[in-house]
């Protein structure tokens, strides 16, 4: 959590200098270029890093400040951030990652997201996958979906991919009365009569989805999409908040428009992930105890809550737009010191002489 100080501090490396430095150096992110740009110790940076000890609930507080908690969308994913050099890092290991379509070693990020009834999106909550837990990516996503509402969100839906759609994960999110989205693997068992099951790609699935019985769980409908040749398959939920309705009639009107919105809105985790390490140099670090590491995610993902915010002010157009702006000025004075010197080697004007 944020430290309450009962005195004026002296540190002089604090969390918006370093959020500043990871949103503006284009190189490799270390305490000694730091400590040379702000003219403080690289042991000052190295000592804040340490030190402080911030939470998924600190993210929630300034993340709740830019969206609706009401009505909206929540995701959850996972990503893993590169380190394939490191040795002795805090959290790394050995994960399979959708960029390489391999497993690399590096540190696995686990973020819930949040998007609005208004088009606004935010991380609300996350966790490093920490092997000592001895928890699975599954209780990591039950325990920060138990945070975020006991914190006041209030979602209508929760969408993921495949690695998520456990059987009990789909019947705790039923429990707390929200709709869900989730991708189902290609085998996965449903059935459309009494008695008779069949796996999910075996079925002829119509654009406008197809009820079925999921094995374990109960009635959902079911989407096929076709994305880069890949087949995939999805269940929607609807929440039971209106008992005047039955599921029939509630799964009827949720059609292919329904479902394109709200595979679009759980894309946004995906950007989210290229953003952070686009951007936020999330990858970029040098030190290794788990308090520095975890510190240092804390602050690229506050990083990129701040560009969100800027967003939604109108400030810049997207999160991409403050690291392509930053060196205009010194590009152009740049060139424009830079190009005289070489002016003989433009080409020379000659007049055409007549013979």
């Amino acid at each position: 959590m944020i430290r309450h100080i009962t005195r004026p501090s002296n540190a002089r490396c604090t969390l918006p200098m370093y959020i500043g430095y990871l949103l503006s150096e284009p190189n490799g992110v270390s305490c000694s270029r730091l400590g040379a740009l702000m003219s403080i110790s690289h042991d000052s940076v190295n000592r804040f890093l340490n030190r402080e000890s911030y939470s998924p609930k600190d993210l929630f507080n300034e993340a709740k400040l830019t969206v609706n908690m009401k009505g909206g969308t929540l995701s959850v994913d996972d990503s893993v951030l590169d380190k394939p050099y490191a040795h002795y890092i805090a959290f790394l290991g050995h994960y399979w990652s959708g960029k390489h379509h391999a497993v690399v070693k590096g540190i696995n990020l686990i973020t819930l997201y949040y998007t609005d009834i208004n088009g606004e999106h935010q991380p609300v909550n996350f966790r490093v996958y920490d092997k000592a837990d001895n928890k699975t990516k599954n209780d990591y996503f039950l325990d920060m979906l138990s945070e975020v509402l006991a914190w006041g969100l209030e979602p209508d839906f929760v969408t993921g991919d495949s690695w998520y759609s456990c059987v009990k994960n789909l019947k705790a999110i039923k429990n707390h009365r929200l709709g869900f989205l989730f991708a189902l693997e290609s085998n996965r068992v449903v059935s459309i009569e009494e008695g008779t099951w069949i796996q999910i790609q075996k079925l002829d699935i119509p654009s406008d989805g197809l009820e079925v019985w999921l094995r374990d769980f109960g009635q959902v409908k079911v989407f096929r999409t076709h994305l880069k040749n890949q087949v995939r398959h999805y269940a929607i939920y609807l929440p039971d908040k209106n008992t005047s309705t039955d599921d029939g009639e509630k799964f009827a009107a949720f059609k292919n428009v329904e479902f394109e919105k709200l595979h679009d809105q759980h894309w946004q985790i995906e950007q989210y992930h290229r953003a952070i390490k686009q951007v936020c140099n999330i990858e970029s670090f040098q030190v290794r105890g788990k308090v520095a590491v975890k510190n240092h995610l804390f602050a690229a993902i506050l990083g990129y809550v701040e560009l969100q915010r800027l967003r939604a002010m109108d400030v810049i157009s997207n999160c991409y737009k403050l690291r392509r702006d930053l060196f205009n000025e010194v590009i152009a004075s740049f060139i424009g010191a830079f190009a005289p010197s070489m002016e003989h080697m433009d080409p020379k004007f000659q007049a055409v002489v007549n013979a």
